[in-house]
């Protein structure tokens, strides 16, 4: 639905940040659009059936996604706090924000300088005359989950081309909803699991719920950890899977489930299922593959509560990440020191930011905030 509401209303519950489906410009939307030509493309690239297909079947009825049971208040302490914690991207190998403003921002994707909306660039553009040299500009509807194309005015692009982050290979993509499978701000968050997963000396099990085009799963399974990846957009697990394979991470530990997020996590919970760490990035408004509704305030109290359920003793963390909601970061962060209730460690919340880097990436400027966030830790 994450830059953001980075979910479009017809995203899937689970596809995204995409996160992942196409909606952050929606992030999860259900197309993308062919670079070269600007035709329709579904969510892992593939072109949409002839005009001469017959139609698809009616969507289900939705069905809600709300827990069967009800949410009891927890007893004991809350967790220790800190606010504000701003988590910052800075310029890295394979992508940093060069220059922002006017409503715009404008990055460098591996070798692409990409032109995007972005809402909360209030500010004057810094470099004018760098703007002029951009590869593609996403041109269209101007609201996170309004659908558009892209331009390209030095020559033409391929819809994909190879990315490396966290030295992790995978695939950008030109969407039709402004986004290109990746969201750099999450690399904090993706740089802390890391750190986890490789210090903590055992396979961690980490849940991906969520997941988008997996590059949040694949950065943990290299680094030792066992992963289950969960969205509920077949497409958006198709870009997974390709993601996969051009990270040559076949043999990798993943589990890739396609299924509405609740539903998952309500089964693991029967099933005595636990993780050590879990990611979650849902979108403000979406749907399951059988037609599930997913609210955010309606629904995320009970998704945080089933969370903390399938959280291993040894847990190292649970991490949430909310996009373009009308809310304060202290809303997710009470929400989560109530979650947390008698469970010790300590809640971290804020906004995750990146900040520009100019055209070498060595030059630090205004810092962009993308999204709120509140994170559990054990300490």
């Amino acid at each position: 639905m994450k830059e953001k509401d980075r979910r479009s209303k017809n995203a899937s519950v689970t596809a995204a940040k995409g996160r992942g489906a196409e909606a952050r410009g929606g992030r999860h939307g259900p197309r993308h659009l062919s670079a070269k030509s600007g035709a329709p493309k579904d969510k892992a690239g593939g072109l949409p059936p002839p005009k001469t297909a017959p139609q698809k079947s009616p969507r289900p009825a939705a069905q809600e996604s709300t827990p069967a049971r009800s949410i009891e208040p927890r007893s004991g302490e809350k967790p220790a706090e800190t606010v504000p914690l701003i988590l910052e991207t800075v310029p890295t190998a394979g992508y940093h924000l060069i220059d922002s403003g006017d409503g715009e921002k404008l990055e460098l994707y591996g070798p692409y300088r990409i032109v995007r909306p972005e809402a909360q660039a209030l500010w004057p553009k810094a470099l004018p005359t760098v703007w002029e040299k951009a590869d593609a500009i996403f041109t269209g509807d101007t609201d996170e989950d309004g659908m558009g194309r892209w331009r390209f005015p030095r020559e033409a692009l391929g819809e994909t081309w190879p990315m490396q982050l966290l030295d992790t290979d995978f695939l950008g993509r030109f969407t039709s909803f402004r986004h290109v499978g990746v969201f750099p701000e999450q690399l904090a968050h993706w740089s802390w699991m890391k750190d986890q997963v490789a210090s903590a000396g055992r396979p961690l099990k980490v849940l991906n719920l969520f997941g988008y085009t997996g590059v949040a799963s694949l950065v943990a399974a290299k680094a030792g950890a066992e992963v289950t990846h969960v969205d509920a957009s077949k497409k958006a697990i198709g870009w997974a899977r390709e993601n996969q394979a051009m990270a040559r991470a076949e043999k990798l530990p993943i589990r890739w489930i396609c299924d509405d997020a609740m539903k998952f996590i309500q089964r693991e919970e029967r099933r005595g299922s636990r993780y050590d760490i879990i990611l979650t990035d849902p979108p403000k408004f979406g749907r399951g593959p059988n037609g599930e509704v997913w609210q955010l305030f309606d629904h995320l109290a009970a998704m945080l509560d089933i969370c903390r359920e399938i959280l291993s003793p040894e847990a190292r963390g649970l991490v949430l990440t909310a996009y373009s909601i009308r809310a304060s970061f202290y809303s997710i962060h009470e929400l989560m020191r109530e979650t947390m209730r008698g469970r010790g460690g300590r809640v971290e919340s804020g906004e995750l930011i990146i900040r520009e880097g100019g055209l070498d990436g060595k030059t630090p400027g205004r810092a962009l905030s993308t999204s709120l966030f509140s994170r559990w830790v054990p300490k």
